[in-house]
């Protein structure tokens, strides 16, 4: 039990580097690429602000189920890397089909999985937010808001 529980949290906190590493590269491209944004046309580029965020949440939470998926297939849980992927990715979204169960002793993984793809929901929602509010911030800040 307490093989898993430590398994469980180094997972998750992999998961958290993961989204803080991401949350800073969006910072990142986002004040880089600020005075291009605030210029007008502001509703294509929001637009397009929208679909890159999306596209790289997307990445990160690849990133996240992969790295429970790989520490499941190095354990020997799965006998298959497709098995493997496809338990993570429904357990991380919280999907739960219940179609591929973890033998009793690592069945606290799939728990800890789940609670960690809710936590990342929470923020990855909360980086496409961000990002959407400062650009549109700046865009309404600048003299020519009205396009």
């Amino acid at each position: 039990m307490f093989v898993q529980i430590a398994l469980g949290t180094v997972l998750m906190l992999l998961s958290i580097l993961i989204a803080g590493i991401s949350f800073w590269l969006m910072e990142y491209w986002l004040v880089k690429y600020r005075p291009w944004l605030t210029r007008a046309p502001h509703r294509p580029k929001l637009i397009l602000v929208l679909c890159i965020a999306a596209v790289w949440i997307m990445a990160q939470m690849t990133a996240g189920v992969w790295a429970w998926a790989l520490t499941m297939m190095a354990l020997g849980v799965f006998d298959t890397l497709e098995l493997s992927v496809y338990f993570s990715l429904v357990a991380f979204t919280t999907l739960g089909f219940g179609d591929v169960l973890l033998p009793v002793e690592w069945r606290l993984l799939g728990g800890m999985a789940a609670a960690n793809g809710l936590l990342n929901i929470g923020l990855v929602t909360a980086l496409l937010v961000e990002a959407l509010r400062q650009v549109r911030l700046r865009q309404l800040q600048m003299p020519d808001a009205d396009s």
